[in-house]
């Protein structure tokens, strides 16, 4: 595999600087003079979990820093994870700081397509990458696979959020369902497709994040009926699956360990 171009790895950096001052921007000026959480709680939304919650906005940046860096050093420029990427990061991160701009001037369904890149783009990422079990090192599994599990665990959770605000917005709150009844609906989804991503691909950290968000879910929701129940259960659920697919795992690194140590001479 050849290694990842230099145009690929300094665009990724130019295109991570952009998205993490546009977001710094709508907290500090604020952009249109109201916080990203303002807008957000500006509707009722009971998707929407409590403020706290966004603070994984700092893990994700965090966590896809070290990528950017990583793809900067001898290995990274090596890993066949970050060449499979190609541009993709930087598409996603262009739409990540675009959607600031749309959502802070109340365009909810431009940012409801920005929304659609951002996921679209991950998953693609993922679907390139691989499972991490297949990492080619344990580098790719730390720099690569973990930052854009945690990112897309995340984008998913956003993605029906954006959504539930969009609707609101253009005047349809979920007729003839309640808005209770959409957002078990929707838990119930999520919480599929995050078992799925534990169990098919080993996606822990994508469960985690969904659990933070149920967690939060759960905390500020607590007058909508059936939907602090729901969130607690669904994030209960994916916390048992995660373990149970954490020590199969454990169980099988040990037994593969001790299907390859040679036998003992009895003497």
């Amino acid at each position: 595999m050849a290694r990842v171009p230099g145009t690929i790895v300094a665009a990724n950096a130019i295109a991570y600087v952009f998205m993490v001052v546009m977001n710094g921007l709508a907290t500090t000026l604020p952009l249109n003079g109201r916080t990203t959480a303002e807008i957000s709680d500006s509707f009722a939304n009971t998707f929407a979990p409590a403020g706290y919650v966004f603070s994984i906005w700092g893990v994700i940046y965090s966590a896809l820093m070290a990528f950017v860096g990583y793809s900067f050093t001898r290995p990274g420029r090596a890993s066949i994870a970050v060449n499979r990427i190609g541009w993709l990061f930087v598409i996603n991160a262009v739409a990540n700081g675009v959607w600031i701009v749309f959502w802070h001037y109340g365009m909810f369904p431009a940012t409801m397509a920005m929304t659609v890149v951002l996921l679209g783009t991950l998953c693609a990422i993922a679907l390139r990458i691989g499972i991490p079990a297949t990492a080619a090192t344990r580098a790719d599994r730390w720099f690569v696979h973990l930052p854009f599990a945690i990112y897309l665990g995340w984008v998913s959770v956003a993605t029906i959020a954006n959504a539930a605000v969009m609707f609101l917005d253009l005047g349809w709150n979920g007729e003839p369902l309640t808005p209770e009844a959409w957002t078990l609906a929707l838990i119930a989804i999520a919480t599929g497709i995050g078992a799925l991503m534990v169990v098919r691909r080993g996606e822990i950290a994508f469960a985690g994040v969904l659990i933070w968000a149920f967690v939060g879910i759960a905390v500020k929701q607590v007058e909508a009926a059936w939907v602090p129940e729901g969130a607690q259960a669904a994030a209960s659920l994916l916390a048992v699956i995660s373990a149970g697919r954490l020590i199969a795992g454990l169980i099988g690194r040990t037994s593969t360990r001790d299907s390859e140590t040679p036998p003992v001479a009895v003497v």
